[in-house]
């Protein structure tokens, strides 16, 4: 992308729009549209050289609110629609902004195809556990016998995990915080726009109307410590008070464990290596949840060949082949061809 040759002078306000600001009051959505805005210029790219592109719910309202070049496209597509944009502009930083709804319901395809594809996409997922902008359907990511207005009696289906499903679909950058607590998201919204390759993030958000303490254990000061766990690469798996309980593996299962009860040590404590080549620790720290603590931070982050850079180089070399063979003359061949 073409990084600006001076310090940047843009301030959070050059990327703040004119449009009013249209969310319920109390929405986690406000948090993330001020943190990305208070991103953008620290980033030494051109305003000009901004896209983000958005599908259908609350949070695609998103690109209405950025004073960058964006897209308000299709339900569940928009991973489709900006990988069709880096593709052509490879030099410009593209971010799809999307919802629990928007990318696991219709979407899912898209969604893990950009993952595995490796395209150089900031994709953010908001997760508020709900279908907001319709009024309170339960969504893919909805709990297990969640009573909402299409589940009077309470869902049988049971919840995608949107971590585990980049993971599993092969996503080099996966990370997930929450809109509660800014410094720790926009240190991880930092961590994706810096790398190469697709970057999901999954920021659990609140929906003060239709789902309002969806998230509330790992966001209440009284409860987060024991709640959630932070994820720190090369540092032990340790949360609770003071950091007094860890994460141990036995048995191919995760256990909670109190350091200093009989004999427990940090020995005992596995250990977070976010590059690490193989994704199975990613992944199983993608399946923790309540009562074990929820982790937040980034889960996996390794370097693989670039989609938009790897296509750059197969239209590098159909130009040298040029004059090799024409199509017109491949059509008029017979019935038969011969492919070298």
């Amino acid at each position: 992308m073409n990084r600006m040759t001076e310090p940047a002078l843009l301030a959070k306000k050059d990327f703040e729009s004119d449009q009013a600001v249209r969310w319920c009051p109390g929405c986690g959505d406000y948090a993330v549209l001020a943190q990305i805005q208070k991103l953008m210029p620290t980033l030494g790219i051109p305003r000009e050289n901004f896209a983000f592109v958005s599908g259908i719910g609350c949070s695609s309202r998103f690109p209405y609110y950025m004073e960058t070049y964006g897209m308000h496209s299709i339900h569940g597509r928009a991973p489709a629609i900006a990988s069709g944009l880096k593709i052509a502009r490879p030099e410009l930083s593209v971010w799809v902004v999307t919802g629990d709804g928007d990318a696991l319901a219709i979407g899912g395809n898209h969604f893990i195809h950009a993952m595995r594809r490796n395209i150089g996409l900031k994709i953010i997922l908001l997760n508020n556990r709900i279908y907001g902008l319709t009024k309170g359907q339960c969504s893919p990511t909805s709990e297990f016998g969640k009573r909402t207005k299409t589940t009077p009696m309470g869902s049988i289906d049971r919840p995608f995990n949107p971590v585990a499903v980049a993971l599993g679909a092969g996503a080099t950058f996966v990370a997930r915080t929450v809109d509660s607590d800014l410094q720790h998201m926009q240190e991880t919204l930092k961590r994706a726009a810096e790398h190469e390759g697709t970057a999901f993030v999954e920021v659990l958000q609140n929906c003060m109307v239709f789902n309002d303490g969806a998230h509330a254990a790992i966001s209440d000061r009284s409860t987060r410590d024991d709640a959630r766990l932070l994820l720190a690469h090369g540092k032990p798996l340790l949360y609770g008070t003071g950091g007094n309980k860890g994460i141990a593996l036995r048995s191919f299962e995760p256990r909670s464990v109190t350091l200093a009860e009989g004999g427990t040590t940090l020995d005992d404590v596995v250990v977070h290596d976010e590059h690490a080549a193989n994704g199975g620790l990613a992944f199983f720290l993608s399946a923790l949840s309540a009562p074990l603590p929820v982790p937040l931070g980034v889960f996996r982050a390794v370097r693989q060949p670039v989609y938009e850079r790897l296509n750059e180089e197969l239209a590098a070399d159909a130009r040298r082949q040029k004059g090799r063979g024409t199509l017109a003359k491949l059509f008029d061949s017979g019935d038969t061809w011969t492919i070298n």
